[in-house]
C-alpha cells in the first residue's frame, strides 16, 4: 500500500502570471514581475531591459503551490535566480533551464513555508530587469492530500483496486474525482465510488486483464476539495497487472481451490470460521503481506481470546481483521488436524504451518505465490457476504450500484 511517499504534493490556489509592465524597483520593496535595470549603452532606446521576469508565487501570496512554483522570463535569458527560505535565509537549490528561459526548485517545497525568490535576466542588448517575491506555500490545515494505492511501479493481482484515503472531508467530490484518471492498457473501462466523504476507489467491472499496464495521473494541484480546502498532489503512478489467480474457499468442504490464469493449480485443506465465529463469504482482495505478525484479539473485538505474537504468512483480506495465515497452533490431542475437516478460527482462513515460518509447508506455498491484489473467494459460510468498504473489496458491488457512487 502505498503510504505516502508517497505521492507529489501541489498548490492551494493557481498563481496566474502577473501582468507585466515595467516596474521599478526601490531599496524598500519589489515585484513579482519586472523589468528594471541600465543597459551597456552599446544598442537600444532606452535603458529599460525588454526581458519580462514573472515568478508563479505572487509577492505576498499565502498559498503558492509546493510543485510549480518558478521562474520564467521572455524576450530575455535568466543569468541569476536566488530562493531562501524567508527569515532564516536557508538556500533552496534550483537550475535554470538549458535555454535559460525557466527556474524551477530542484525538489518539492514544503507546506507552509515563507519562501523569497529573487531573479536577474538579460535581453540580447544586454539590459538587465529584476524581480522578487515573498510568498508563503499552501499550509496543511488549508490543504488536503491523498493515501493511495497500489505504489508506483509495483506489479499486482487482477482484483487489485486503486484507492484513495483523503486526510480531509472532501465536499466537492465532483472537483476531485474528475482530476483523478484511470486508464489501462486493456481498454477497460474504469470508473471511481466513494464510500463515504473520504475514499475513492476505482476499478473496472470485470478484473483487470492479466498483464495490463494501469495509468494513475493525479492532478489535484490547486483543485478546491472543500471549502477553502485545496489540494497539493501532481503525480503520475503506473502499475502493472500480473497473471490471474483467484483461490476460492469452500467452507462447506473446508478446502481452497487455487486457480491461475483459469486453470487449477493446486487443492489446500483449510480450517475456516468456526460456528461461532463464522467467515465473512464474498470476494476479498489480499491487501497486505506478513511474513510473521501479531494477532491480538483484543484489538478486533474478541477481548483476551487469544494473542499470539508470531502468526506466519499472513495475509490481510478485511480492514476489520480476517486474515488468511498459517496456523502452527492448532490442537494436535486427537491426531487429526482441523484442516480440510472442520472450522476453527476466529474467522480467519487457516492453512497448516510451523512456528517461525520457516517449514516446507502449504501456507508458505500459498503466501509465496500469491500477490497483493490477488483474490481469494470464500462460499457456503454461513456468514453474510464482506461489506464492500471492509478492505479492497468493491468487487461485492454490482456494476450499476458501481457506477451511481461516482461523481461524475
Amino acid at each position: 500500500m502505498a503510504t505516502p511517499n508517497i505521492a507529489a504534493r501541489r498548490a492551494v490556489v493557481a498563481c496566474a502570471a502577473l501582468v507585466v509592465g515595467a516596474l521599478s524597483l526601490t531599496a524598500c520593496g519589489g515585484s513579482a514581475d519586472a523589468n528594471v535595470g541600465k543597459g551597456d549603452g552599446k544598442s537600444g532606446s532606452g535603458n529599460t531591459s525588454t526581458a519580462k521576469i514573472s515568478i508563479s508565487a505572487k509577492d505576498g501570496s499565502t498559498g503558492a503551490s509546493i510543485n510549480a512554483t518558478g521562474v520564467k522570463v521572455s524576450d530575455g535569458k535568466l543569468t541569476d535566480v536566488k530562493m531562501t527560505v524567508a527569515g532564516a535565509g536557508t538556500a533552496v537549490s534550483g537550475a535554470i533551464s538549458a535555454d535559460g528561459k525557466s527556474w524551477k526548485p530542484a525538489k518539492q517545497l514544503d507546506r507552509g513555508v515563507k519562501y523569497q525568490i529573487s531573479a536577474t535576466a538579460k535581453d540580447a542588448s544586454n539590459r538587465t530587469a529584476a524581480a522578487n517575491s515573498i510568498f508563503t506555500t499552501v499550509n496543511s490545515a488549508n490543504s488536503f492530500i491523498g493515501t493511495y494505492t497500489p505504489d508506483n511501479g509495483s506489479t499486482v493481482g487482477v482484483g487489485m483496486p486503486v484507492s484513495f484515503n483523503f486526510d480531509k472531508v472532501i465536499g466537492d467530490k465532483k472537483a476531485v474525482q474528475s482530476h483523478i484518471t484511470v486508464s489501462s492498457s486493456s481498454g477497460q473501462q474504469v470508473v471511481g465510488h466513494w464510500f463515504g466523504a473520504q475514499r475513492l476507489d476505482f476499478r473496472p467491472e470485470g478484473y483487470w486483464k492479466a498483464g495490463s499496464k494501469v495509468t494513475m495521473k493525479i492532478d489535484l494541484d490547486g483543485v478546491e476539495g472543500a471549502n477553502g480546502v485545496f489540494g497539493v498532489q501532481k503525480k503520475t503512478v503506473t502499475f502493472t497487472v500480473g497473471r490471474s489467480q483467484v483461490s476460492t474457499v469452500d467452507v462447506s468442504t473446508q478446502t481452497m481451490t487455487v486457480a491461475r490464469d483459469g486453470k487449477t493449480v493446486k487443492s489446500i485443506p483449510i480450517s475456516a470460521g468456526s460456528p461461532e465465529h463464522t467467515t465473512y463469504n464474498g470476494q476479498m482482495v489480499i491487501s497486505e503481506k506478513f511474513t510473521q505478525t501479531r494477532m491480538n484479539g483484543s484489538t478486533v473485538g474478541y477481548g483476551g481470546e487469544y494473542d499470539i505474537p508470531d502468526v506466519p504468512h499472513a495475509m490481510r483480506l478485511t480492514s476489520s481483521g480476517t486474515f488468511i495465515h498459517g496456523n502452527y497452533w492448532y490442537n494436535r490431542g486427537n491426531g487429526n488436524p482441523p484442516f480440510g475437516s472442520q472450522g476453527t478460527s476466529h474467522g480467519c482462513v487457516g492453512l497448516a504451518d510451523v512456528q517461525g515460518a520457516q517449514g516446507d509447508t502449504v501456507a508458505k506455498w500459498f503466501y509465496d505465490n500469491s500477490l497483493v491484489g490477488d483474490v481469494v473467494t470464500v462460499k457456503n459460510s454461513p456468514d453474510k457476504t464482506v461489506a464492500p468498504d471492509n478492505g479492497l473489496n468493491g468487487w461485492n458491488m454490482s456494476w450499476s450500484a458501481w457506477t451511481a457512487g461516482s461523481a461524475v
